[in-house]
């Protein structure tokens, strides 16, 4: 019953009324509380919402892969291991495996397939019981927007954000272009991003020659790689493969008989990814990828470009297998060390032996015991498989020599005969080295090995380790000689000398054989490496020139002009002092020693050319016409006929001085040993016309290399073996002299001179006759100081004395 009340005619509700009002206006307050509540949530949930928009350009990050000159591919630098392939190069039968697999209505949805959705929120309600992780039930479009714009959470929220944006995408990109991006950015195993990488890796092939079963395979990784990975749980990656076979001919789009004949193919894949099948340039591509970086800063490892190198494959091998032979001999001649480790013959030996780590460059190299063992004859058993066998008499001997014949229980490495059944006894060399190769005329690094294995130490001794050259320094001291007025005739005394330091005290260097020859030609005196005549040559020439042609040629960054150095008793690298020789090779010219040829991005942009010269006319194209001729690169550091000389002095090294076994390449030749004091280190750095290449061999804690360990002996050798490889199919071309140099007979060797500088006439063996040119110190100095030449410096430290280089 209603009343009117007196006051502004407001009606009087009676209890039950009331109730039923005040619950109105609760519920109608809780519901706005709610949707207040909701839009609070939207707004904090969408207000870093991602822009689809974004995706249009998007790229995913891909790894930038380095070629070999040929088009080998060495190596790839990423931190997603990705290949990014174009939707028209993806083959439609590896996209039908994906579709059939994660959304076969991928093409009629609008980013979110209510039906897949539906079913999954219903498998989910028993997932939250259980406490199982939720599933996702989510399209292709959905997995694009988690994996580009979103994380990887699995909550409500992430859920919504990841409607939306599938939806939004839709309205951006087209189906194709969806699709493109999630083939190429899903995780797939195996250090796989996209289809094009896991095919590599997986089945070693691209992703065009992949079988409908490979295709299958790849399909059945999303869910999840390590609960299908290939060989830990093969049978439930063959199930699952089958399974989306199966699906692909229940939708029409593989035939029955072509699914009958997949379903039966094998899982077989590679036993680990690997990142180039070219496995002999580690140290080269870790080289390459350091100086990349130092170049293009991070976007080497994300932006996909197609980087050039200039290795040449079949030198790299060579220098690989010449390197590592030249540092086992150089072992093999300092005995035998003993064993690695010891165990009791037991069950379970194996696994311990197996522990020890090979040089990867040694793939026929295997872990053993011995097994039985005499003076003259020892057993062993191999830890891989079993097989055993005797180690060759030779072997045995060498290890008696050593620190003894192997007991029963010692663990060795041996390496099988390849007949006959038997073994060879194999240690790792103590020692170390490098080799560095390139070509003299562009810089082009040819080949690079910068320790005996890089699986063991990946320190690049080539390029990182700075070391004393010992005589291999002196090229340098006798062209600054000759471009300050001396010629290759020019004679210096090779005689005893003592130099007061400016602390009183006596510094006397001394010929590697302890014997002094007199009067010598420069020739002759670089050819047999006389440290005294090298000192009075310095000397004579003053070490603040050598000093500044060091640094020209890139030697050193700075050097002290201190008389020691003439010696070699400063520090450098097998890499700048190989490039420092090319510049005697190609005419004086300055090398930019480079490993990186060319760089593109992915649209095929040049962003880096090493080659930096001018070329007038080339993009005109070719009309009949004479080519363009391009002027050689580099400064002029020295004359022309300054390098050719000694070119030609560096020759005679090879033909009369400490690097005759060179000559057995029986072409034309040059370079020069080095040794440093205590032997600490060999060197030899020698050329072709073609090729210039150092090689450097020592410990890496510089003890000596033993008496008698001189360049001679441990690094031509190196030399040698490796040029007979790398001159094969070069032809025997002659070291191109300066047309205005001057050639006369001096001692019945045809010596070039510069013009005006050049003798009269001949000079017969034991004579000697000064040219009309300028010739400071030319005369055969007494002992002691020439009139005008610098001061002696303090004598060097005791690590530093240089006396007794070769």
């Amino acid at each position: 019953m209603r009343e009117e009340g007196a006051r502004g005619g407001l009606s009087v509700l009676n209890p039950p009324e009331r109730w039923v009002a005040i619950a109105g206006v609760a519920v109608l307050s809780a519901i706005a509380l709610a949707g207040f509540a909701i839009a609070i949530y939207a707004a904090w949930l969408f207000h870093d919402m991602p822009d689809a928009g974004d995706l249009v350009d998007y790229r995913p990050p891909t790894a930038t892969r380095a070629y070999a000159w040929d088009g080998t591919l060495i190596g790839e630098f990423s931190r997603e291991r990705r290949i990014f392939v174009p939707y028209d190069n993806i083959p439609p039968q590896l996209a039908q495996a994906f579709l059939a697999a994660e959304d076969r209505n991928f093409f009629q949805h609008s980013g979110v397939d209510a039906m897949g959705l539906t079913r999954a929120m219903m498998r989910n309600v028993l997932n939250a019981a259980r406490g199982k992780r939720l599933e996702g039930g989510s399209t292709i479009t959905q997995q694009v927007a988690k994996n580009v714009l979103l994380t990887s959470d699995a909550t409500v929220g992430r859920k919504l954000k990841e409607a939306i944006l599938a939806r939004r995408l839709e309205q951006t990109l087209n189906k194709e272009q969806i699709l493109e991006l999630y083939l190429n950015e899903i995780w797939l195993g195996y250090r796989s991003y996209g289809v094009g990488a896991a095919a590599y890796n997986y089945f070693g092939k691209s992703i065009s020659d992949l079988t409908l079963a490979e295709s299958a395979y790849l399909a059945a990784l999303p869910k999840g790689p390590d609960n299908y990975h290939p060989i830990r749980r093969k049978a439930n990656a063959i199930a699952r493969r089958n399974w989306i076979i199966g699906q692909m001919a229940d939708l029409g789009w593989v035939s029955r008989v072509d699914a009958e004949n997949a379903l039966k193919e094998d899982l077989k894949v590679q036993k680990a990814p690997s990142r180039a099948k070219y496995r002999d340039a580690d140290f080269f591509v870790e080289e390459v990828r350091r100086r990349g970086l130092a170049t293009l800063g991070q976007r080497l490892n994300e932006g996909g470009y197609y980087m050039r190198t200039t290795l040449d494959p079949e030198m790299q091998t060579a220098a690989r297998v010449a390197l590592m032979h030249g540092l086992e001999q150089y072992d093999r001649r300092h005995g035998w060390r003993g064993a690695w480790g010891h165990v009791t013959i037991a069950p379970g030996w194996e696994a311990l032996a197996k522990k020890k780590t090979l040089p990867a460059e040694r793939r026929t190299w295997q872990p053993a015991v011995v097994t039985e063992s005499s003076n003259t004859n020892v057993r062993i058993q191999v830890a891989d498989g079993g097989a055993t066998g005797a180690l060759v008499a030779e072997d045995v001997a060498w290890a008696r020599a050593g620190r003894g014949v192997p007991v029963v229980g010692d663990l060795i490495f041996v390496e099988p005969l390849e007949k006959g059944g038997g073994y060879h006894l194999k240690q790792v060399p103590a020692v170390n080295g490098a080799l560095v190769a390139m070509e003299p005329n562009s810089g082009r690094v040819l080949a690079m090995v910068g320790g005996y294995s890089f699986s063991l130490s990946n320190f690049n001794r080539s390029t990182q380790a700075m070391r004393q050259p010992g005589s291999a320094f002196k090229p340098l001291v006798y062209a600054t000689a000759l471009e300050n007025g001396y010629t290759p005739g020019s004679v210096v005394m090779d005689s005893a000398i003592t130099l007061k330091g400016a602390a009183g005290a006596d510094w006397t260097p001394e010929n590697y054989n302890k014997k002094y020859y007199g009067a010598l030609t420069l020739r002759k005196g670089l050819e047999l490496s006389r440290n005294a005549m090298t000192v009075r040559l310095a000397q004579g020439v003053g070490m603040s020139k050598i000093s500044d042609m060091a640094i020209k040629l890139g030697v050193v960054r700075d050097m002290e002009p201190v008389l020691a150095m003439a010696l070699g008793a400063g520090e450098t690298t097998p890499f700048k002092l190989t490039a420092a020789y090319a510049s005697f090779v190609n005419g004086g010219r300055k090398v930019e020693p480079h490993l990186i040829e060319l760089v593109q991005d992915r649209e095929g942009k040049t962003i880096f050319r090493a080659d930096k010269r001018d070329c007038p006319r080339c993009d005109a194209g070719f009309n009949g016409d004479e080519s363009p001729r391009i002027a050689p690169g580099g400064a002029q550091l020295m004359d022309p006929i300054t390098a050719y000389q000694i070119t030609s002095m560096l020759q005679g090294v090879v033909q009369r001085g400490t690097a005759t076994s060179a000559s057995v390449l029986g072409r034309p030749v040059g370079g020069k040993t080095g040794t440093t004091n205590e032997y600490r280190s060999a060197w030899f750095v020698g050329f072709t016309p073609q090729i210039v290449a150092g090689i450097f061999v020592g410990f890496d804690d510089n003890r000596s290399l033993g008496e008698g360990e001189t360049g001679t002996t441990a690094a031509v050798p190196i030399f040698t073996e490796f040029m007979m490889e790398a001159t094969k199919g070069l032809p025997k071309t002659e070291f191109k002299a300066p047309k205005n140099a001057k050639f006369v007979m001096v001692r019945g060797i045809r010596e070039a001179f510069k013009p005006g500088t050049e003798p009269k006439v001949a000079i017969s063996a034991g004579a000697y006759r000064p040219s009309d040119g300028p010739q400071p110190y030319n005369q055969v100095w007494p002992d002691g100081q020439p009139t005008g030449a610098p001061a002696p410096p303090a004598p060097p430290k005791k690590q530093d004395d240089m006396s007794g280089l070769y």
